[in-house]
């Protein structure tokens, strides 16, 4: 069953093209990983420190391997610095 991942992020002001890189790169590593469908990130109109990540994956195993992978490691060392706090993940599946 397919499942859609909404990964919200605050940035740090100043910090929005060092998240984009960042974010982009990512995108790049998840489409290699298994079971990773479609993708696409949205900017808050009105709160540009908001961003939202939308993920579309096979099964939620495929989500959890790639959220556990050392390539999604790296990353989120890179994006960590970047951002107001963490990012809130949640999961989502059709019924």
């Amino acid at each position: 069953m397919t499942i859609r991942v909404l990964i919200e992020r605050q940035v740090d002001p100043g910090q929005e093209a060092k998240l984009q890189q960042v974010m982009t790169q990512s995108r790049v590593s998840a489409t290699k990983a298994k079971g990773y469908i479609s993708g696409e990130t949205l900017r808050a109109l009105d709160n540009p420190g908001t961003f939202l990540v939308i993920s579309n994956w096979n099964t939620v195993e495929d989500w959890k391997l790639w959220q556990k992978s050392p390539e999604r490691a790296k990353i989120q060392e890179q994006l960590a610095p970047l951002l107001l706090g963490k990012e809130k993940c949640t999961v989502f599946t059709h019924f």
